[in-house]
């Protein structure tokens, strides 16, 4: 090992004089490791061949006694101790396994006659939460939380080699969450039972956290400094701090501080939420699975009112008639009907309808001439004008 130090050491030039006592250090350093390692292994081989030494020194002992003809069946208070501890080890054992197996053997069951199997990650989720989500769910499905040892086994154990791709997807911070109904609609009763939580130092922000603008229930103090530490524009109002624009302290990605983490406490932000994450959806009936499952229910309900409305628009355009359209359908036929009877040419009476009406006009006017001159107070020689007036209006 020194022959080696020296040799790099030489290799080195003079001005990395600090360098080269830097690497002399570390290899000195695992040097020692090495050194502490190799000795705890050279002590548990010693205890190892004492033990089996004493053992063989009894036997042979038992075998001298045999020889000598002395009884040898009563065995001294050291031995009866040790037989007794490795009987506590052997059955601590047994029973272990025996419960490991029922556990397997439950849990493979209750998959098998279940309709959905999913896989759901519990990583950063307090035990509280937890078991608040799991009370919540338990009329729609049953979480079973196992080391990943017993939940691959229960897998194998079903018997089916479509399952068994389960197997890469399944890791420390994993649970199971068996259902009778759909895997995707147990996907969105999940995503409702969500909790809002607090931002920690060290987690990567998913989305950018935006500080909104208006009044706190800061005092003034400290916290006027460690607002302005990450850029917020303050003032005090009525005694307490208010901030005047909001702004994005934490961009999408990025890894929270210990001080921003503190500023969202302190102004009761919670930009994360926790619960049961779903991984893999496994369909037991036919053996179908489903990864990158994202739920966002809101954001699915505005997709379909939009898309209901431009299909709306499109099956009015090209005249499809159903229930949806057929009113609107109905609506513009009668206005197109109403517009073009405006617009269509009045029709020329035939000659006898004309001369029936001539008639009836010469019988209304009768009466009218036959009055005496002295009521109408008109001359002789108006009464040939007012004749081919009425001649000419019966002729037009």
């Amino acid at each position: 090992m020194e022959t080696e130090i020296q040799n790099q050491v030489e290799k080195e030039p003079k001005q990395d004089h600090e360098k080269k006592e830097g690497i002399i250090k570390k290899v000195e350093k695992e040097f020692e490791k090495d050194v502490k390692i190799v000795g705890e292994e050279v002590k548990k081989i010693e205890k190892g061949v004492i033990k089996e030494v004493k053992k063989v020194e009894k036997g042979v002992e038992k075998i001298i006694h045999k020889i000598e003809g002395k009884e040898t069946h009563e065995e001294t208070a050291e031995e009866e101790a040790e037989h007794k501890k490795e009987e506590a080890i052997e059955k601590s054992h047994s029973k272990k396994h025996s419960v490991k197996e029922k556990d397997v053997n439950n849990l493979a069951k209750k998959i098998k006659n279940a309709k959905t199997l999913m896989i759901v990650s519990i990583k950063g989720l307090p035990s509280k939460q937890f078991q608040e989500i799991k009370k919540s769910i338990r009329e729609h499905a049953l979480v079973r939380v196992a080391k990943k040892n017993i939940m691959l086994r229960s897998i194998k154990a079903i018997g089916k080699e479509s399952i068994l791709k389960l197997k890469e997807h399944i890791q420390e911070n994993s649970a199971f969450v068996i259902s009778d109904i759909e895997g995707y609609e147990l996907a969105g009763i999940l995503s409702q039972k969500k909790n809002p939580v607090y931002a920690k130092a060290g987690q990567e922000a998913p989305e950018d956290i935006n500080v909104p603008a208006g009044p706190t229930d800061l005092v003034p103090g400290p916290a006027i400094s460690e607002l302005g530490s990450v850029g917020l524009q303050i003032a005090v109002e009525n005694g307490k701090i208010s901030i005047k624009a909001g702004k994005v302290i934490v961009k999408k990605g990025e890894e929270i501080s210990e001080n921003v983490a503190s500023i969202l406490q302190k102004l009761n932000i919670q930009p994360f939420t926790v619960g049961l994450e779903p991984v893999v959806i496994y369909n037991i009936s036919d053996g179908k699975i489903y990864t990158d499952i994202k739920i966002n229910s809101e954001e699915t309900a505005n997709d379909l009112k939009n898309a209901a409305g431009k299909a709306l628009g499109f099956a009015q355009k090209i005249v499809y008639y159903c229930k949806e359209t057929i009113g609107y359908l109905l609506a513009k036929a009668n206005a197109n009907n109403q517009s073009l009877g405006k617009l269509a040419p009045v029709e020329e009476k035939p000659a006898e309808e004309k001369s029936e009406e001539s008639d009836t006009e010469k019988k209304e006017e009768q009466p009218a001439e036959a009055k005496p001159t002295e009521q109408t107070n008109e001359t002789p020689a108006e009464k040939p004008k007012e004749e081919t007036q009425i001649k000419s209006e019966e002729e037009k």
